[in-house]
């Protein structure tokens, strides 16, 4: 499955801008040495979560046996600098391990759209890229570059299934979604969380699968059990609650959740934020 990366490029992406004589001038299909401050970022770089601690690992190897393999770059002939296409990880830790050179191949793609798939497909091909990277990746192909999902699959070399489930994951919200790049839960985990529709019910799940450290088949059942059983029945509160809930979200401008025990002398209040940047807001709010 793998060989099959990249093989719809040329049928897919046509190169109008630049002609084809004076990109191959350019491009080299053997490595060749530069120096690392030539190289400037990608600026439709796909990968978004670098791990400093395997940055550091890698660089540690890197001092000790080198850079496994070139990046892949572009050349700008005005500013006779190259640009990054696919390999960020690669160098930082090059730069990390004390490196001022590092070798290269050159390609120049004659679009972003053609730049982005060379990218995706490099840095899927060393899976470079978390499962919600790739994900966000598909969709800028789809929403930015105008590929359908027809065209991911021959670019990819992929089931069209499997484009689709990788999309799906951005379904789930900010916070599983995070837990999934982090590696706090995998695919397969996060797979039987969109089996789960009712939101109270995927939280209960997802909380118990960090909790319990289940592994994907036991997730798998936990899903399908949530899925089957019913919903448990609340008991209806009372309407000084309610009102204080709804006071409280329109000062806070969010979802705010009040529960009390059957004497109502305790309980707890759950104020729901979406971002970090929304969480600052809210504080500011309480503190004044």
């Amino acid at each position: 499955m793998r060989k099959a990366l990249g093989r719809g490029l040329d049928a897919l992406i046509p190169h109008t801008t630049t002609p084809i004589e004076a990109r191959q001038e350019r491009e080299t299909s053997e490595p060749r040495k530069i120096k690392i401050s030539k190289i400037r970022p990608n600026h439709l770089q796909p990968r978004k979560f670098f791990d400093t601690e395997k940055l550091q690992e890698l660089a540690a190897s890197i001092r000790e046996h080198g850079v496994a393999q070139p990046i892949l770059v572009s050349y700008d002939e005005i500013s006779e600098t190259y640009e990054l296409i696919a390999g960020e990880r690669r160098l930082r830790a090059a730069e990390l391990a004390g490196f001022a050179d590092i070798e290269i191949i050159v390609k120049n793609p004659a679009s972003d759209k053609d730049r982005l798939a060379l990218a995706i497909t490099e840095n899927i091909q060393r899976e470079d890229l978390n499962p919600v990277e790739t994900a966000q990746s598909y969709l800028k192909m789809i929403e930015d570059f105008g590929f359908s999902q027809a065209d991911l699959t021959k670019i990819l070399g992929k089931s069209k299934s499997a484009v689709s489930n990788t999309l799906r994951l951005l379904d789930l919200p900010d916070d599983m979604q995070r837990a999934l790049a982090e590696g706090k839960i995998t695919e397969g985990h996060a797979r039987a969380l969109l089996a789960v529709e009712n939101e109270a019910a995927r939280r209960r799940a997802f909380a118990e699968m960090i909790e319990q450290k289940l592994s994907v088949r036991e997730a798998e059942a936990l899903a399908r059990k949530t899925k089957e059983a019913p919903a448990p029945a609340r008991a209806e509160k009372p309407a000084d609650i309610r009102a204080l809930e709804n006071s409280l979200q329109e000062q806070l401008g969010t979802k705010v959740e009040i529960r009390t025990n059957v004497q109502q002398n305790k309980g707890r209040v759950s104020i729901h934020f979406y971002s970090l940047e929304d969480f600052d807001r809210i504080l500011k709010i309480i503190k004044k």
